[in-house]
């Protein structure tokens, strides 16, 4: 199945496109925190007005679905999307929220890593978003990102599981490790639901191409 797109139509998978540059801007940001490159409190503004920006699109997306006879895809498919995407990007806000409010000193090596992860897979749904209104000829291409992204889920559980081991063997500091275990936390909920997302992009790839 072909989409052939104008007007109206085409507006959703411009909504989206949208919605997924702003939590991609979001994940990087988040990421030169933990490199130390800014401060969490001028990144948790920035992604702040982000994810304020990113739930208008969700609020739009919403309206236009109800008020548009015929749409791309069919709409709980665009609503799911563009929920996984939002809630994406309110995990990634939710870290920075954490680190801001926790004050939490120089982040580990395995964290560090963690971001970059976190980064890599919101890339590959960024990327993969952008294929979706031209699924017949680039189904290929949203698989490979799919398989991407799986790769990195994987990786990423075992840095937290190691992460999460060095904190309570070799952290004598009670609050840093309950600051971090939540930090760590947040940041697998991020790349479980990236996860979740490239399921959703399977289905969708199975129902359209």
């Amino acid at each position: 199945m072909a989409f052939k797109l104008k007007g109206k139509e085409e507006k959703f998978f411009s909504i989206l496109e949208n919605h997924a540059a702003l939590t991609y801007e979001s994940a990087e940001m988040m990421e030169r925190v933990f490199k130390g490159e800014i401060s969490k409190e001028e990144a948790f503004l920035e992604i702040d007005t982000k994810e304020k920006a990113a739930d208008e699109l969700v609020n739009e997306t919403v309206e236009r679905l109800r008020k548009t006879f015929i749409t791309p895809m069919d709409r709980e498919d665009i609503q799911l999307l563009i929920d996984q995407l939002d809630t994406t990007l309110d995990n990634i806000k939710e870290i920075m929220d954490k680190m801001v409010m926790y004050h939490v000193n120089k982040p580990s090596d395995g964290a560090i890593r963690m971001s970059e992860i976190v980064v890599k897979c919101v890339k590959h749904i960024n990327k993969s978003i952008g294929y979706m209104g031209s699924l017949k000829k680039d189904h290929v291409k949203v698989e490979g990102r799919v398989h991407q992204v799986l790769k990195l889920e994987s990786e990423a559980d075992n840095i937290y599981h190691e992460e999460m081991a060095k904190l309570f063997t070799e952290c004598t500091d009670p609050i840093e490790i309950i600051k971090w275990k939540e930090i760590l936390s947040a940041m697998e909920d991020v790349i479980d639901g990236c996860e979740d997302l490239v399921g959703t992009f399977r289905r969708v790839v199975l129902k359209y191409a």
